[in-house]
């Protein structure tokens, strides 16, 4: 009897290390990343980032010329009236009344030029490429350093409490009551002020972003704060507490890591208005000037108060930038829902 029984102990046993063998344990980063692309929104909008970060960086290396190359085209004569008279030596003479065409620069789209050129001659398609580095760059920096800056005042801020958390959380508040859009604008008509010889035109957009980023950063860092008041409490922040390692290494090493994927998902969310912000300020004329491309800076060449033969004659010169614009804004809010989603330990899908 005892016999059957150490070999039933036996077969249980080798059933089970057969069982752990077979079934592999995921870890959390894992799960994460199966649950991210196993969501279709998020994989679309992955592949629209890939396609555009590939068109404006990689694109630019196979086209022979550059964004600001000039393309003039023969200009049309127009006869548009005609008329003979006698000389004053008695000869007769034809007298034509000749015009030329307002669009001398602008042509249709073609095997050479695939959306055509612009109104002063420029390649549209080369400059969505360019334009796309413009916009893509200046919205991953601004972001980049709104977090940096969120991380560092919003870990300060709930780690040490009181009047530090305060005073921090209290510029935070002003932060929030400043109007971005107005001030940007005001910002922008006290740049175009300045003498070129002392910002230039091509630099006045990054200025403009820079005191975006200096204005941005407190959503950060009301995010962070709160989940280091969650955080410090843990089982393992008292271990960190009771082995006298300095605040910093807590702060840094313990309580931020363990906040970046709420980050991460707050920085792919926020790409898309920092490229918003960035064509809106263009199509304005106060972002990226002529002769540099940016998106806004293309479709305002549609703008119906500099005439409506663009918007109605010309749709090669707008439809492409805003369809790009659109892209890019949705790609990155699809990937965000799709961390957010992955992220959050109750989405059970």
């Amino acid at each position: 009897m005892s016999d059957e029984n150490n070999t039933n102990v036996q077969a249980t046993e080798l059933e089970h290390e057969s069982l752990s063998d077979s079934v592999r344990a995921l870890s959390p980063t894992r799960l994460v990343v199966k649950r991210f692309f196993r969501s279709r929104l998020s994989m679309v909008g992955l592949f629209i980032i890939i396609f555009l970060f590939l068109f404006s960086y990689v694109g630019p290396l196979f086209v022979p010329y550059g964004e600001t190359q000039v393309f003039p085209i023969p200009t049309e004569v127009k006869v548009s009236s005609s008329e003979t008279f006698v000389g004053a030596d008695g000869e007769k003479y034809q007298y034509y009344d000749v015009s030329t065409g307002i669009d001398y620069y602008k042509s249709a789209p073609s095997k050479e030029h695939w959306l055509g050129t612009d109104s002063n001659g420029m390649d549209v398609f080369v400059r969505l490429m360019y334009g796309g580095r413009i916009s893509l760059t200046i919205s991953f920096l601004v972001i980049f350093l709104e977090t940096i800056i969120g991380i560092v005042f919003g870990g300060i801020s709930g780690y040490f409490g009181g009047k530090i958390d305060m005073l921090i959380m209290r510029l935070v508040d002003i932060l929030n009551c400043i109007p971005t859009m107005p001030v940007l604008l005001v910002l922008s008509s006290v740049l175009q002020a300045i003498p070129v010889d002392i910002i230039p035109v091509g630099m006045r957009i990054y200025y403009l972003m820079g005191f975006l980023t200096l204005i941005g950063w407190a959503g950060t860092a009301r995010m962070v704060r709160g989940q280091i008041l969650s955080l410090r409490e843990q089982e393992y922040m008292v271990a960190a507490e009771a082995t006298g390692i300095s605040a910093k290494a807590k702060i840094f090493r313990h309580l931020i890591p363990n906040v970046m994927p709420q980050l991460i998902v707050q920085m792919t969310l926020g790409l898309g208005s920092i490229i918003l912000y960035e064509s809106t300020l263009s199509f304005l004329g106060l972002g990226v000037q002529i002769p540099k491309s940016a998106w806004g800076t293309m479709i305002s060449l549609a703008d119906p108060s500099k005439g409506q033969s663009i918007l109605q004659y010309y749709p090669n010169l707008w439809i492409a930038p805003g369809v790009l614009i659109v892209l890019a804004v949705l790609a990155f809010n699809f990937v965000g829902d799709g961390l957010r989603d992955a992220i959050d330990p109750k989405m059970k899908r």
